[in-house]
C-alpha cells in the first residue's frame, strides 16, 4: 500500500513509485538575484503528468545556465508565471505518456532548451526550426530542471553518450549545443584563429571543440580566474574583455551579454572575418563606425537557439573528441547560490545541480 503522497505506476517491465509532489524552485517575481525578497523560491510542486507524446523524467542533474539568470532577473519576458528554471537536464525515464514509443523505462536521456517546434511553418519545413515563431523552451515556457521531475516531448530529448556521467553531461545540453551552433555561425576557417569573449560554461566547451580541430583560440574575458582557466585548457592568449587580442582574428564569438564589447570584437577581426553573438539577451550595441568596424566585408550575426540536428551533431562530436565540461557541483537546495556564482562572471567551467543519484 502506498501513502497519499505516492502512487504506483504499473508497467510491463517494472513498477516505478512516483511521488505526487516534488521539491522545485520557481521564479516568484523576476528581479535582481540579490534582492530582498529573492525572485526565487524553493517550494513544493505537483509532479507533472506526461501528456500525449511526452515522457516523465526523474532528474539526476541540471546544469545552471546564464539564460536561467535572464529568466530569473527579468531580462527575458515572462512566458509562464512561477516557472521553474533549468534546461540542461539529465535524468531517467520513469513514465511514458500516451502515444510514446521512443524510450524505455530507465533510459537515461537529456532534456534541452528547445522543448517543441510546430513542424509546419516555413522555418521548420526549411530545416531552420530554431527560428520557428511557435517554438517553446524548457525553463521558460514550461517548468524545467531545478526540480526533481520534468516532462519532455520524446522527439526533443537526446540520448546521452555512455562516455559521460550525468553530472558531466548536463552542461553539454545547452552550453555545449549553443556553443556549437555559435561556432558554426562564426565561420571559423580550418586552422584559423578564434576569439571567445566571455569564458563561462559555453565558451570553455567551444574552446575545447575548436582546439581539438586545430583552431588557435584567444580568450577575452573580465574574470582573472576565467583567464587562468583558459590558459590551462590551452588557449593561445587570455586578456581582458575590452582588450585587443595579440593577433588579428578570423572569427569571434561573444558569449557575454554585453553589447559594448561588439566594437572591440569587430575591430579585432581580419578583413572578411565573422563575429557571432551567442546570447539570447544582450545589452544594446553602441554606435558603430562603418569604416572602422564593418568595412572590409566583416560580418556580424546573431545565434538563435538551435536545431535538433545541431544537438545530435554536437553530442556525437563531444563523444568522439572527448570534450568534458569542468563542473562545480551544488545540491538542488542551493540553486540560488549557483546562479549567483554564474552572475559573478568569473566562473571556471559550469555549475551543475545534483538532484538525485544516477
Amino acid at each position: 500500500m502506498t501513502s497519499d503522497k505516492t502512487k504506483v505506476i504499473e508497467s510491463s517491465e517494472k513498477d516505478e513509485t512516483i511521488p505526487t509532489e516534488m521539491k522545485a524552485w520557481e521564479v516568484v517575481k523576476p528581479g535582481p538575484l540579490d534582492a530582498n525578497p529573492s525572485p526565487l523560491k524553493f517550494t513544493t510542486k505537483p509532479v507533472p503528468t506526461p501528456k500525449r507524446g511526452e515522457v516523465l523524467v526523474h532528474i539526476i542533474a541540471c546544469g545552471v545556465c546564464h539564460t536561467d539568470l535572464h529568466v530569473t532577473e527579468g531580462d527575458l519576458p515572462v512566458h509562464q508565471e512561477h516557472v521553474t528554471p533549468g534546461h540542461e537536464i539529465v535524468g531517467k525515464v520513469v513514465k511514458n505518456g500516451p502515444g510514446t514509443s521512443r524510450f524505455e523505462l530507465g533510459d537515461r536521456i537529456g532534456v534541452p532548451w528547445l522543448r517543441w517546434t510546430c513542424g509546419v511553418c516555413e522555418y521548420c519545413r526549411a530545416g531552420k526550426e530554431n527560428l520557428c515563431p511557435n517554438s517553446l523552451y524548457t525553463g521558460w515556457d514550461h517548468d524545467g530542471g531545478y526540480a526533481e521531475y520534468v516532462t519532455v516531448p520524446e522527439g526533443f530529448a537526446y540520448r546521452i553518450p555512455e562516455r559521460f556521467d550525468s553530472m558531466t553531461a548536463a552542461p553539454l545540453l545547452c552550453a555545449g549545443i549553443i556553443g556549437y551552433r555559435a561556432f558554426e555561425r562564426a565561420n571559423v576557417p580550418a586552422g584559423g584563429r578564434l576569439g571567445l569573449y566571455g569564458f563561462g560554461g559555453s565558451a570553455h566547451l567551444t574552446a575545447q571543440l575548436a582546439m581539438a580541430q586545430g583552431i588557435e583560440v584567444h580568450v577575452l574575458t573580465r574574470g582573472k580566474d576565467a583567464r587562468e582557466f583558459a590558459l590551462e585548457l590551452g588557449a593561445a592568449s587570455a586578456n581582458g574583455a575590452y582588450d585587443l587580442p595579440p593577433v588579428k582574428l578570423d572569427s569571434a564569438i561573444i558569449y557575454a551579454p554585453v553589447g559594448d564589447i561588439v566594437p572591440k570584437a569587430l575591430e579585432a577581426l581580419k578583413p572578411g572575418g565573422t563575429l557571432a553573438m551567442a546570447g539570447i539577451h544582450s545589452t544594446d550595441l553602441p554606435q558603430l563606425t562603418y569604416t572602422e568596424h564593418i568595412f572590409h566585408e566583416k560580418n556580424l550575426t546573431s545565434v538563435e537557439s538551435n536545431t535538433r540536428r545541431d544537438g545530435e551533431e554536437f553530442l556525437t562530436l563531444a563523444d568522439r573528441l572527448n570534450i568534458h565540461p569542468e563542473i562545480h557541483e551544488y545540491p538542488l537546495a542551493k540553486a540560488d547560490e549557483a546562479l549567483k556564482y554564474v552572475a559573478a562572471g568569473d566562473i571556471k567551467g559550469a555549475c551543475v545541480l545534483r538532484v538525485s543519484e544516477g
